[in-house]
C-alpha cells in the first residue's frame, strides 16, 4: 500500500489527455471547445478535454465503419483477436497505479480501491472475452432431407459505448470485451468528468496491436457528443449505462434516426431485505454498510433501500449505524481510506439537498447526513442511515447515488416483497436468511437484475448483470452479453 506522498508525486507528474482518439491518431474538435475534467478532492482543473460534436464525430464514425468494412479487425480469425485482446489485458495491468491515478484524481474515489479493485477487474473482463471468443461455436438447425440449415453470429458493425463517471475503466471493458472480441469496430465515449483512462486506454490498445479505427474514443458532454452519437444514422448499435432519462432519450434518438439497436444499464434503487432469522446479524449489518459506502454510494446497484423484520429492527440498525461510521470519508490518496470525494462539487451538494428534503419530509437521521471539510475542498458526504421513511418520500422513490441508505419496517414476508417490488427500479436486490425455503421463495418473487442472498451485490463476469422496469434492459458480463454485440444469421442450404 503506498502512501499519499507517492501518489502526491506521480499526479504532478501525470499526463492528463486532453485529445479525443480517431482513426488511431489525436483528435481536437472542429470547434476547438473543450471540457474541463477537474479533480474533486483539491477543485483543480486537472485538463481541458476536447469536446467532440455532430461534425466530429461523422468523422469517428466514418473511421470507424472504414475499419470494420475493411476487415482488419472484423476478418480476423478468433484466435488472432484473442491475441491481441489479451495482450491489452496485460497492458492494462502493466499500466495499473498510471490508471488507477487517472480514475481516483478524475472522480474521486480511493486510489487504492482503483489499484486493487477496478484496475485488475477491468483486466480480468477484458482477457476473459478474449478467451472466450474461440469458443462460441455455430449451429445447426433440425431440417428435413436434403436441406442444411446453420444459424452463425456476426458482428453487428459499429457500436458506440458510452459509460459513465463511476467506474470509468471497468464498464468501459464490460462493453469493449464482448463488441471487440465479436469483431467490431467500436467508438467508446467516457463522462466528461472522468475521460482520463479510457483515453489512456484508446493510446493501450494501439499500442497491443488493435488496428486504427477499430477503436475510437470521444469526448464531450453527453447533451452535444452523447447526442451526436445516438442520432447518428450509421451507427448499428448503442450501449450505455447511466441515468434512466439519459437512456429514454437514447431510445428517442434511435427512432429518430436510423432506428439502432439501444442496450440500457440505468438507474437502481436496491433493496436489502434482512428477516428476523438471519442468524449472522453482524454480517449483515457489516454488508448493508458496505453495499450502500463503497465507491461513496455511487453504485447504480448500491443497497439504497434496507428492509428490517420488525422484531429485529431496533437491534439491527444499531449494528447497522456503527458499521457505517467506520466509513468515514479520507482524501482519496489517504492509504487507509474507505470512501473519498464525491465526483464534483455540485454532485455533492445534490446529495445534501437530498438529506435535508428526507428530514423536512419527516425523516429521521441517525448518522451522518453531513457534508464534510478535508483540506478545505467539502465534496464529502457522511454515510447517512435514516429511519421514519416511507414509500412516498423522494427519499424512498429516487437514486441519490451517495453514501445515503433508507430503512423502513416490515411484519411478514409478503410485505417484504410488496416493499421492494413497488418501485420503478429493478436492477438488484439482497436477502438476509437462514431459512433455505425462504431463500428460494423469495429471491423468485423478487423483480430484479440480480438477487444476492446472504450477501450484497454478488458479482462476477461469469453471471449477467443488468435490470428490469426502468433500470434498463439487456446485460453486461457473461457470454449473454455476447448477445449485443452480434446478429444471428440464418443460412438455408436445399441440396439437389
Amino acid at each position: 500500500m503506498s502512501d499519499r506522498n507517492f501518489w502526491q508525486d506521480k499526479l504532478r507528474e501525470q499526463r492528463f489527455i486532453s485529445h479525443a482518439i480517431v482513426d488511431g491518431r489525436p483528435y481536437l474538435a472542429i470547434s476547438r471547445k473543450v471540457c474541463p475534467a477537474v479533480n474533486p478532492a483539491t477543485n483543480n482543473v486537472l485538463a481541458g478535454v476536447t469536446a467532440l460534436q455532430a461534425d466530429d464525430i461523422d468523422i469517428a464514425v466514418k473511421s470507424s465503419r472504414a475499419s470494420f468494412a475493411s476487415g482488419v479487425w472484423s476478418a480476423l480469425a478468433p484466435q488472432e483477436r484473442k491475441t491481441v485482446l489479451l495482450r491489452l489485458s496485460a497492458l492494462i495491468l502493466e499500466h495499473r497505479e498510471e490508471l488507477a491515478l487517472l480514475e481516483s484524481a478524475s472522480m474521486g474515489k480511493p486510489v487504492n480501491d482503483a489499484l486493487n479493485v477496478d484496475i485488475p477487474g477491468a483486466a480480468h473482463v477484458l482477457a476473459w472475452y478474449a478467451e472466450s471468443v474461440d469458443k462460441i461455436y455455430a449451429e445447426v438447425a433440425p431440417t428435413r432431407n436434403g436441406s442444411l440449415a446453420t444459424l452463425t453470429r456476426e458482428a453487428v458493425g459499429v457500436v458506440a459505448a458510452i459509460v459513465p463517471w463511476n467506474f470509468p475503466l471497468d464498464l468501459a471493458c464490460w462493453k469493449l470485451g464482448p463488441a471487440l472480441a465479436a469483431g467490431n469496430s467500436v467508438i467508446l465515449k467516457p463522462s466528461e468528468n472522468s475521460p482520463f483512462s479510457a483515453l489512456r486506454l484508446g493510446e493501450l490498445a494501439l499500442e497491443a496491436g488493435l488496428p486504427p479505427g477499430v477503436l475510437n474514443v470521444v469526448t464531450g458532454p453527453g447533451t452535444e457528443t452523447g447526442a451526436a452519437l445516438g442520432l447518428h444514422n450509421d451507427i448499428d448499435v448503442i450501449t450505455f449505462t447511466g441515468s434512466t432519462a439519459v437512456g429514454k432519450a437514447f431510445m428517442t434518438y434511435s427512432a429518430q434516426s436510423n432506428l439502432k439497436q439501444v442496450w440500457l444499464e440505468c438507474g437502481g434503487k436496491s433493496a436489502n431485505i434482512v428477516f428476523a432469522d438471519c442468524q449472522d446479524l453482524d454480517l449483515a449489518a457489516e454488508k448493508a454498510a458496505f453495499g450502500i459506502c463503497f465507491n461513496q454510494g455511487e453504485v447504480c446497484s448500491a443497497n439504497s433501500r434496507l428492509l428490517v423484520e420488525r422484531a429485529i429492527y431496533a437491534d439491527f440498525i444499531t449494528r447497522v449505524e456503527a458499521k457505517m461510521k467506520a466509513w468515514a470519508p479520507s482524501h482519496p490518496f489517504d492509504p487507509a481510506a474507505k470512501m473519498g470525494a464525491m465526483v464534483s462539487a455540485a454532485h455533492a451538494q445534490k446529495v445534501i439537498r437530498a438529506i435535508r428534503s428526507a428530514e423536512q419530509a419527516g425523516a429521521r437521521v441517525l448518522t451522518g447526513g453531513r457534508e464534510v471539510e478535508i483540506e478545505g475542498i467539502t465534496n464529502y458526504v457522511q454515510p447517512t442511515l435514516l429511519d421514519g421513511v416511507h414509500e412516498e418520500m423522494s427519499l424512498w422513490k429516487d437514486e441519490i447515488f451517495g453514501p445515503v441508505l433508507a430503512v423502513i419496517p416490515f411484519d411478514d414476508e409478503q410485505q417484504a416483497i410488496e416493499l421492494a417490488n413497488n418501485h420503478i427500479y429493478a436492477l438488484a436486490a439482497s436477502i438476509w436468511t437462514d431459512d433455505l425455503h425462504r431463500a428460494h421463495r423469495v429471491a423468485g418473487r423478487l423483480n430484479a437484475g440480480t438477487v444476492s442472498v446472504n450477501t450484497v451485490d454478488a458479482l462476477d463476469v461469469t453471471v449477467p448483470f443488468g435490470g428490469n422496469k426502468q433500470s434498463g434492459f439487456g446485460r453486461d458480463l457473461s457470454l449473454h452479453a455476447f448477445d449485443k454485440f452480434t446478429t444471428l444469421k440464418t443460412t438455408w442450404f436445399q441440396f439437389r
